[in-house]
């Protein structure tokens, strides 16, 4: 048998071993390179992932920010084409998708651990700042999560008006605010201190309750509420 055929085998090998541990003992069977690797399979049926997974995980450091990462720093790693960045960005519509449908239509203030973990994933790995918006309904279920200003790396416009306008537009009686900081420290500038104070001050007044403002970041977040700034 030639070098190739005995490479050929010994990587198709190596994929069974690894499927075969994945469904006898799911994700925590695996480490993270190895979840790429099985997850880069469906990309490139024939390669051997493994020098491609590891590549991934030095760059970006985690297996959430590999596939968090912005499809043009995926594509500047050695190895991940336009096929493997699909697969990635798959992987991380659908793992939003299931998050966001576990606390749409459910009171999020009983589901709060949830929700946080779904604006962490949407929102904590961006390279510029979001602002977003959740309304609830009179029984504080998530009728709404729109998107509603992305900005520069540490600057998006928010008018409180518009918050206000959006959430009667949807019958909204309540509303929780987010936002991210790419630098990764949570910690509330002032200006998004008077914004928070303007759109809960114009909600107030038309009946709409302003429950929290959360900031994200990759590592963590932070609680207006918490804080004791609403």
């Amino acid at each position: 048998m030639s070098d190739t055929s005995d490479s050929a085998a010994d990587t198709s090998g190596h994929r069974n071993r690894l499927r075969e541990r994945f469904l006898k003992g799911g994700a925590d069977a695996l480490p993270d390179y190895e979840m790429l690797e099985l997850l880069l399979f469906q990309a490139q049926p024939r390669r051997d992932m493994k020098p491609l997974a590891k590549r991934l995980l030095k760059t970006f450091g985690s297996f959430s920010s590999v596939i968090s990462a912005e499809p043009a720093a995926l594509k500047d790693v050695d190895g991940a084409g336009e096929v493997v960045v699909v697969a990635l960005k798959t992987v991380q519509a659908a793992a939003l998708r299931l998050a966001r449908e576990e606390i749409m239509n459910q009171p999020v203030l009983s589901s709060w651990d949830k929700l946080i973990a779904y604006c962490r994933a949407a929102m904590g790995h961006h390279k510029t700042e979001q602002f977003r918006i959740l309304f609830l309904n009179r029984q504080n279920a998530l009728i709404a999560d729109e998107v509603q200003q992305s900005g520069t790396v540490d600057h998006t416009p928010v008018y409180p008006r518009e918050v206000v306008k959006r959430a009667l537009e949807l019958g909204a009686t309540a509303i929780i605010m987010v936002h991210n900081h790419p630098s990764g420290d949570p910690t509330p500038s002032k200006a998004d201190i008077d914004m928070t104070k303007e759109v809960e001050d114009s909600g107030s007044r038309l009946g709409i309750v302003l429950h929290d403002h959360l900031i994200m970041t990759k590592a963590g977040h932070s609680s207006f509420k918490d804080m004791g700034l609403l």
